[in-house]
């Protein structure tokens, strides 16, 4: 996947601390490589620190080095969408979920077949979470439940039902034996990973729950909500610690916030998130006042569908429509956020 050609983006916007707006455009030239799917992006997730896996409509997962677009593999093996990619930081091993009801595991720099299957679900398979030492995995689908796998083995160590908790997503915290589940029920829950019951339920939100996010230090957890028009679309600040508080919200998408993303603290970056919507565009929230700090409109590229962090100043975004684009974070006096490539 060589590069095909450079174009300028004038879509970056920067905001001051009245709430005014400032274009920065034009900034710099876009690179632009071979896709990486032959379809819509879905799912993308980072690997390792210039390795990145997703996954698309065109059933395929792929690791790809996101500093040049290269495809260095590609995992064929699920009978419809790819709905989920995910790996443990760091790890040779990963995951990917489909609307074939199926979970699978790949082997970095293995066979292009799976090294483990999950099957069991009944439904679209819409969650997935891997343990830090990769040795387990939670999955969760639109039949309401959440199961727990033995990567080793493929076995099935538990599975608990709840009625309508149709999962939307689900995530690990770092350091614990907790996952972090969204669902379409409204409701943020906490799984014990142990014995796989709720260890606790967040008031529900007034719209469907769509993404989870933990931060680093495990102690806050974000979600992000449906939404159209205007109404909805917000990202929620969760305090994970004994008070577990709704702590703050973030508001300026237009429609669905589908992504959610705790940002690693740089130099000069305040602690920071970035969500993504299907109103194209990426924004980055000053975590603890809430203030917008710098929005991007990915024009053309329809819904935003993924955000994953690669460092602290480089972030990739899924897209239905124009694949997965790079995203550089400069702070000078004002925080920028501009595309550098897209594949």
């Amino acid at each position: 996947m060589g590069k095909l050609q450079s174009k300028t983006s004038f879509h970056t916007s920067k905001y001051r601390a009245n709430g005014s707006v400032d274009e920065t455009g034009p900034v710099r030239a876009i690179q632009r490589h071979g896709p990486a799917h032959t379809e819509a992006v879905t799912s993308v997730a980072a690997l390792k620190p210039d390795l990145c896996v997703s996954g698309g409509r065109d059933k395929s997962v792929a690791v790809c080095s996101w500093r040049s677009g290269a495809a260095l593999q590609r995992f064929i093996g699920h009978e419809r969408e790819v709905t989920k990619v995910a790996s443990a930081l760091d790890s040779n091993r990963v995951f990917s979920a489909s609307r074939d009801k199926t979970v699978m595991m790949w082997e970095l720099h293995g066979t292009s077949g799976p090294s483990q299957r999950f099957p069991g679900h009944d439904l679209v398979v819409t969650g997935l979470a891997v343990s830090p030492d990769a040795s387990q995995l939670c999955t969760g689908s639109r039949d309401n439940t959440v199961c727990k796998w033995d990567t080793e083995t493929g076995e099935c160590l538990g599975r608990a039902t709840i009625s309508r908790n149709l999962v939307t997503h689900l995530c690990w915290v770092p350091g614990e034996p907790y996952v972090i589940q969204a669902s379409e029920d409204k409701t943020i829950r906490i799984w014990d990973s142990r014995e796989l019951q709720v260890a606790h339920t967040f008031p529900a939100k007034r719209h469907i729950q769509t993404c989870c996010d933990v931060s680093p230090d495990g102690r806050y957890c974000l979600s992000s909500s449906s939404g159209s028009a205007g109404e909805g679309g917000e990202a929620t600040l969760w305090d994970l610690r004994q008070t577990r508080n709704r702590v703050r919200e973030y508001k300026g998408h237009f429609q669905t916030t589908t992504s959610c993303v705790f940002l690693p603290r740089g130099p000069a970056l305040a602690p920071s998130i970035a969500t993504s919507s299907y109103d194209s565009r990426v924004k980055v929230w000053d975590r603890d006042t809430g203030a917008c700090l710098a929005t991007l409109c990915l024009e053309g590229s329809g819904p935003l569908a993924s955000l994953a962090v690669c460092d602290s100043s480089t972030l990739l975004c899924a897209s239905l429509n124009s694949g997965i684009h790079v995203l550089r974070l400069s702070d000078h006096a004002d925080l920028v956020l501009e595309e550098v490539a897209v594949f």
